[in-house]
């Protein structure tokens, strides 16, 4: 048996994730012919099927779901095998291309990239900043950030280690005029800060207590799509405003804002920094990877 290349072998991983031979092609840069051409000779010198094909799908057989396993831990270890080499070339230097909500943007200008100009100065991170939930790898991004359970199953994920949470807050002075709300249906009646999602739509602002959950429909004099126009809306007395917890910590560690039902608040939710697990990882985005690592790991004494 000839043994396959390792071009056959990584555009299979890239055809058995996707699943389709279309999106593995934008991937590759390549052909979905030429994909699908090279998937039957990878075959036919293996001597087993490793894809079902349809005219509107393509899944791995049992056959090919073992051989994508095993390759995509071979293909990791080459990769960091190959990022060591290239380690003793003295520095690293590239692009790297990052999709990220504002809130996890936030936290990433203020807390990774400062750590990443000082130990890779020749790394450029291109962040472009997109509640939308985007193919990363048919955008054209190394990597991405979003909540963990919005993550696609093929992706590795390098998660945050402290969540991000949400609160409720109200000036001082808005909640003295109008009285502060004991449930979230009191919200009904009070001028709250309205926040239009990515795709256009409004936000329906979520509770949960006692296992109980709760969307309520708010009204307001004004509708805004960042998080800190938010907090500067509610800081002006404009009303209340649901937004990520560190958009608002300074205000209410100044008392500028006061935190409103914070019993109803949903528990706060993972986010990670995930990138495509079947193909070789560029060393800029390894170093980016590093200090994301390095920067946002928990303190020794929260540590397992």
């Amino acid at each position: 048996m000839t043994r396959p290349s390792l071009n056959d072998l990584t555009a299979f991983v890239a055809v058995a994730t996707h699943r389709s031979f279309r999106r593995a092609a934008v991937e590759l840069g390549t052909a979905p012919s030429t994909l699908s051409h090279a998937m039957r000779g990878l075959e036919e010198r293996l001597g087993v099927r490793l894809l079902n094909r349809t005219t509107r799908s393509v899944s791995p057989t049992e056959a090919g779901l073992e051989l994508l396993g095993r390759l995509q831990l071979a293909l990791t270890s080459l990769d960091e095998a190959l990022d060591a080499a290239t380690a003793f070339r003295g520095h690293v230097a590239g692009r790297v291309r990052v999709n990220a909500p504002r809130v996890a943007a936030t936290v990433l200008v203020r807390d990774v990239l400062p750590r990443m100009a000082d130990r890779f100065p020749d790394v450029t991170v291109d962040l472009v900043v997109d509640g939308r939930l985007v193919d990363i790898v048919s955008g054209g991004f190394d990597a991405g950030v979003r909540l963990v359970d919005s993550i696609p199953k093929d992706m590795i994920a390098v998660p945050f280690p402290v969540p991000i949470g949400f609160v409720c807050v109200a000036s001082p002075a808005y909640l003295d005029r109008a009285g502060e709300p004991e449930t979230p249906d009191d919200l009904r009646r009070h001028r709250c800060i309205g926040h239009r999602l990515p795709g256009g739509r409004l936000y329906r602002w979520e509770f949960e207590r006692a296992g109980r959950e709760l969307t309520v429909d708010i009204n307001g004099p004004v509708v805004l799509d960042d998080e800190e126009l938010m907090v500067e809306a509610a800081l002006r007395g404009l009303g209340i405003a649901y937004v990520a917890s560190w958009a608002a910590e300074a205000a209410l560690a100044e008392g500028r804002l006061r935190s409103v039902l914070p019993g109803w608040m949903h528990k706060p939710e993972r986010a990670a920094v995930y990138y495509p697990g079947h193909r070789s990882v560029p060393p800029a985005l390894r170093a980016f990877l590093d200090v994301v690592k390095d920067v946002l790991a928990p303190p020794a004494s929260e540590r397992p």
